[in-house]
């Protein structure tokens, strides 16, 4: 059972909606979120970014036995010699994918090859560079080994019955090298998450449509695909949708027939004359917040019901660079987490601020910045300039967000300041 928004609220101390902390905003969010629920069964190759929907145990050990990390000379290191050279006979050759002959004589050795198995009673390897041959013999410097240098040992990748890949996580290419390295052609996986996106607003056009005075082109749907893209969700695009009753009432009817979350751009602001917010409200339940944040301040928050389907709702402002930093602020972990996956806290670096910034205490802000290296190796920030949340041209510019905290106040040249960078989120 869903639990009720009041119920929520309860638990946050210092909820206002008025004035809501980018903290508490994400706390809300996270104990809104529904788990997921379907599962389906996928070709490795099919698998690369899906979520795991269980842990994954591993049927065998890896490697299965001893085995030669390189190719060289396989030997007991009880037959090396301390103060000088060892000379050791020379009787055959290891190769990968062949059972190794019988056990040798104290002070013989095998030729081996990277990947074959360890003979018996045998266990270091020489590397073959640091050998000479002498006939039928082979010398080794000393001092050159320990026991068991260069030998793997069986079950040193992973273990009979140990957990290779932990649920949740999201496939990446090694994993899917490792689960064929267990002999497993499938794997289990979350369905893919199910995301509607739709622009709001009269002035809004299409590309390719004339451009009357007041108008503008969409950009928010093509930006919010992209940074959905990244995610590996399934899009469902509404397009633009008018700011007309009936309209919105049927695109948010059928976002929740066929999603699992709606994100919206536009229509959220306090105090707009536009049909929006009350369309969404007489839907489902929805909160309007006013986050103390800068950009992004008016946001929606719910859940929108159509007969005896929901989906939860993300209403975004309409500014493009607001739509962006909501995105990453408070959407993007909030999928992960619907889509089964244990997401990580996005990397964040510190960098000196290049220059002075103005920041009024009391609310959150994310200031676009390019971040470059210093001579002596340190990370230092600059800001892009014009800060307005309509700037798209500065998230263009700008490689990173310099984040300043609610408590913060300004920062003067050389402070240093948190940058969450744009490498893996753009």
């Amino acid at each position: 059972m869903n639990p009720t928004f009041e119920a929520i609220a309860a638990r946050l101390d210092g909820y206002d909606p008025q004035a809501l902390r980018v903290e508490l905003a994400q706390q809300f969010i996270k104990a809104l979120l529904p788990l997921p629920q379907e599962t389906e069964k996928l070709g490795l190759r099919a698998a690369l970014g899906r979520v795991l929907a269980a842990d994954l145990i591993s049927p065998l050990q890896v490697p299965a036995a001893d085995n030669s990390a390189m190719d060289g000379y396989a030997l007991r290191a009880s037959d090396l010699l301390p103060g000088g050279q060892t000379r050791l006979r020379l009787a055959g050759t290891s190769l990968a994918g062949a059972v190794p002959s019988a056990a040798l004589a104290p002070g013989h050795c095998q030729r081996i090859m990277t990947g074959a198995l360890m003979p018996p009673g045998l266990d270091t390897v020489v590397p073959q560079e640091f050998t000479q041959r002498d006939g039928e013999f082979v010398v080794i410097p000393a001092g050159l080994l320990r026991a068991g240098d260069n030998r793997r040992l069986a079950g040193e990748d992973l273990a009979l019955g140990s957990v290779a890949l932990a649920a949740g996580r999201v496939l990446k290419p090694a994993d899917l090298g490792l689960l064929a390295s267990l002999g497993l052609a499938e794997v289990v996986v979350w369905r893919r998450l199910r995301v509607a996106i739709m622009s709001t607003g009269d002035e809004l056009r299409g590309l390719g449509e004339p451009l009357p005075p007041g108008c503008v082109y969409d950009s928010n749907r093509y930006t919010m695909w992209a940074m959905l893209e990244r995610l590996g969700v399934e899009i469902i695009d509404l397009g633009i949708v008018r700011d007309q009753p009936e309209a919105l009432r049927e695109a948010f009817g059928r976002a929740a027939q066929q999603a699992d979350a709606i994100i919206s751009s536009g229509g959220v602001s306090v105090g707009e004359a536009d049909h929006t917010k009350r369309v969404m409200a007489e839907l489902g339940e929805v909160l309007f917040w006013r986050i103390a944040m800068r950009p992004g301040r008016p946001m929606a928050i719910g859940r929108i019901r159509s007969g005896e389907k929901s989906a939860l709702l993300f209403g975004l402002p309409g500014n493009p660079v607001a739509v962006m930093v909501t995105f990453y602020a408070f959407v993007r972990d909030a999928l992960l987490r619907m889509s089964g996956a244990n997401s990580e806290p996005m990397p964040m670096l510190r960098a000196a601020s290049t220059g002075a910034l103005r920041k009024k205490a009391g609310r959150t802000e994310y200031q676009r910045g390019v971040v470059t290296r210093r001579p002596d190796g340190q990370w230092q920030v600059a800001i892009t300039g014009n800060q307005g949340s309509g700037i798209l041209s500065s998230m263009c510019q700008a490689n990173g967000l310099v984040l300043l905290g609610h408590e913060q106040g300004d920062v003067a040249t050389g402070d240093f300041v948190d940058v969450l960078p744009f490498d893996g989120l753009m």
